[in-house]
């Protein structure tokens, strides 16, 4: 698989989203993403204990640790690389979890308008 560039919202650089748990498509630490990567785990978000019952509520149950898999179940206050589709059910179900914006991928744009990400940003000045 190759990995598309790893450039965020703005172009710039992509930061590492979470090195503990290990996160991203690639479990590389970032939200990066190749066309392999049907879900577009592009969203870095910081889980909230709301989000992680929504999510649980679709079906993955994101705090269930899954052992076969080093996965230890998140934690709120978790950083986690999502997708970008999910994401915008969240947000469209009043659950989206906050956003780190110099930590996502360029590509969760084709799914999920910047505007509407930066109304979630933690990382905006």
């Amino acid at each position: 698989m190759e990995k598309d560039n790893s450039v965020n919202v703005f172009g710039d650089p992509l930061v590492p989203c979470s090195l503990a748990p290990m996160t991203g498509f690639f479990r590389d630490g970032c939200c990066n993403t190749c066309k392999e990567d049907q879900g577009s785990h592009t969203v870095c978000v910081e889980v909230s204990a709301e989000f992680l019952a929504f999510s649980r509520s679709r079906g993955n149950d994101l705090s269930r640790p899954i052992e076969e898999y080093g996965f230890p179940g998140l934690a709120p206050g978790d950083r986690w690389c999502l997708c970008a589709a999910r994401w915008l059910e969240a947000q469209q179900q009043d659950r989206a979890p906050r956003v780190f914006l110099q930590r996502t991928h360029l590509k969760a744009l084709e799914i999920v308008p910047l505007q509407l990400l930066r109304q979630y940003a933690t990382d905006l000045n």
